[in-house]
């Protein structure tokens, strides 16, 4: 009986059951055709048989085997052998008029397979308040959120510090300053003279015998007038102060006369029918000692002028007064003589004879034969120069105070508890303005500015005193006002000297150009070795750089600058003699140059800009 035939005949049953049907070994067919063979089964009873007949039936493989293989794969190794991997087979009554009927295939080890739910049984909690309620909180919690999201980072990108933009340098950094003579000698035509080398400032010098009579009305009135003649201007006053001595006839004096506690402002011995110690005038050869009525009085400068001990609670108080009147006046600036002497020894020990002496015919009755240990560079010296600057500075952000000389020893005017800060501002150190000047340097341009540079304090805002140049020195002088303009620092030009005299308002109109670039307030300084001449460069990240080349030789030199710095760059100034010689190639303000083949002329400077290389 066929299969067809027999699955009608078992449709046609009221009841249904089931029968198990094991599925043979795995084995490699050869035509992946399956046949179902009917087992053959004893005739049964009629009685006994049940609506649904149950059915087993076995895969046979079309494969050349021998009679007896349908056997094989029922497995005939007896009713103990265990099949593995057995379905279920359950053929239920269907449609009774043509026969059909539906097959179920089951696990037969009884574990039912994860199905999910139907869509009929999905619908059911479609509106479930319980489940309605539930999508919407997650629906307006999500919308909550992505909105909540999106606020905070608008606020974050609203409340957020803005970089700010780097702020322009402080009048008294951009400089140049002009450096007149004193307050008695100026002149309404000052400010002309100033505004030729657009000077920031202008520097006049206050009498030392004055410096504690600001107070009284004919000083005042003299201040008054200057500061009023430079009103409408650019142009801040600035006074150079002697503040360490006084005369006889001071206030300060007679007062400690009258009363001996303010005798501790000066160095007073009293009791002594010699001087105490050897101590000399300043570049003299008599005794730093005078008497007054009965006592020593430490006197180093000027014959019936004394020392005062500037660390002394009394002189500042006394002097911080000073300042603060001054500033009151309208003076921005203050520039102090004589601080190596500020503070002196208590002790009073006599001076010992000097290592290195500048002279060695000098003897023991000469001011140069002692180092001078116990009258200057004393220890703290930074911190009471600090003390006055922020008196300054409480009185007005935009004064400044500094120094008038150079200050030899930079550590002592560094403060005690914050490490490379100096008491001052614009602190003015070296002889490389001497050097730089000189026909024939005595030794390397370049060691010199690094040495300058490094022992002033790496980012130091020095002075750069233009006086120091040789009045016959063989440089054009807009050459080194150009080269020293654009170093870390403040020119300070004397109205007197060559560099005033003989170097154009063209050539400071374009030194103030580039002191106000951003790549020279706030840009990097980078040294290059390229003897005989010396450059450098200055670098803010987003802006042009610009290179500044000096030739101190008397002939044409090729810019051999081996650094990562780009060949190609552009003219920005030369000086005034550049174009003069015939074996350099002529430049022009804004033409290309290669720096490979660039030639600097004899005792001449170039400053080039470039747009840096990318890092890679």
């Amino acid at each position: 009986m066929n299969l067809l035939s027999r699955l009608k005949r078992l449709g046609g049953t009221a009841c249904k059951s089931s029968a198990t049907l094991p599925v043979a070994a795995a084995a490699t067919p050869v035509d992946s055709t399956e046949v179902y063979k009917v087992i053959a089964e004893d005739k049964p009873n009629q009685s006994s048989i049940p609506n649904l007949e149950t059915v087993d039936m076995v895969q046979e493989e079309k494969i050349a085997v021998a009679d007896g293989a349908d056997e094989q794969m029922l497995g005939s190794g007896g009713p103990e052998q265990k099949l593995a991997g057995r379905d279920e087979v359950k053929f239920i009554k269907g449609d009774h008029q043509n026969g059909d009927a539906k097959i179920d295939i089951g696990n037969v080890n009884g574990k039912a397979a994860f199905t999910g739910m139907s869509k009929e049984e999905l619908m059911k909690y479609a509106n479930d308040p319980f489940w309605v309620r539930l999508r919407w909180i997650f629906f307006v919690g999500f919308w909550a959120i992505w909105a909540a999201m999106l606020v905070g980072a608008i606020l974050i990108i609203i409340g957020a510090p803005k970089c700010a933009a780097p702020q322009p340098l402080p009048w008294f950094k951009r400089g140049p300053h002009a450096k007149f003579a004193g307050i008695d000698a100026a002149k309404p035509n000052d400010v002309q003279t100033a505004q030729k080398i657009h000077a920031t400032g202008a520097i006049y010098e206050l009498p030392a015998a004055l410096t504690y009579s600001v107070k009284s009305p004919e000083v005042e009135k003299q201040i008054k007038q200057l500061v009023a003649q430079y009103e409408g201007s650019d142009v801040k006053v600035i006074l150079d102060l002697t503040p360490n001595y006084v005369g006889k006839e001071s206030k300060l004096v007679q007062d400690a006369l009258e009363n001996q506690e303010k005798r501790a402002a000066f160095v007073w011995v009293s009791g002594r029918t010699s001087p105490p110690t050897n101590w000399l005038k300043v570049g003299g050869n008599r005794s730093a000692w005078e008497q007054l009525d009965g006592s020593y009085l430490l006197s180093q400068f000027e014959d019936g002028f004394y020392d005062l001990k500037m660390n002394s609670t009394l002189i500042r108080n006394e002097f911080g007064g000073v300042l603060r009147h001054l500033v009151g006046l309208g003076v921005q600036g203050f520039r102090l003589k004589n601080t190596k002497f500020f503070v002196l020894s208590d002790s009073l020990e006599d001076e010992v004879n000097s290592a290195v002496p500048k002279d060695l015919n000098l003897g023991p009755s000469e001011y140069g034969f002692y180092d001078h240990k116990q009258t200057t560079f004393q220890s703290g010296l930074g911190d009471v120069l600090y003390d006055y600057l922020s008196i300054v500075k409480n009185v007005s952000a935009d004064a400044f105070l500094s120094v008038a000389e150079d200050i030899i020893q930079p550590q002592v005017y560094q403060l005690s508890d914050v490490a490379g800060a100096n008491g001052i501002d614009l602190p003015m150190y070296g002889d490389f303005v001497k050097v730089l000047s000189k026909s024939k340097p005595e030794k390397s341009l370049f060691k010199d500015l690094e040495n300058t540079l490094f022992q002033a304090g790496n980012g130091s805002w020095l002075q750069w005193n233009f006086r120091d140049v040789y009045v016959d020195t063989p440089h054009d002088p807009s050459a080194l006002a150009l080269f020293l303009s654009m170093l870390p620092g403040v020119p300070v030009v004397s109205v007197d000297a060559i560099e005033y005299q003989n170097v154009t308002e063209k050539t400071y109109k374009h030194i103030e150009q580039l002191r106000h670039s951003a790549s020279y307030m706030h840009g990097e300084l980078q040294l290059y070795e390229a003897d005989p001449l010396v450059a450098f460069s200055r670098i803010k990240s987003g802006n042009p750089g610009y290179l500044v080349i000096f030739n101190p030789t008397d002939s044409p030199q090729s810019s051999n600058i081996t650094s990562e710095l780009p060949d190609k760059m552009t003219v920005s100034v030369f000086s005034e003699n550049f174009n003069n010689y015939e074996d350099v190639d002529k430049v022009t303000p804004l033409g290309k140059v290669s720096l490979s083949e660039l030639k600097v002329a004899p005792q001449s400077a170039i400053i080039l800009t470039y747009v840096p290389k990318k890092a890679e």
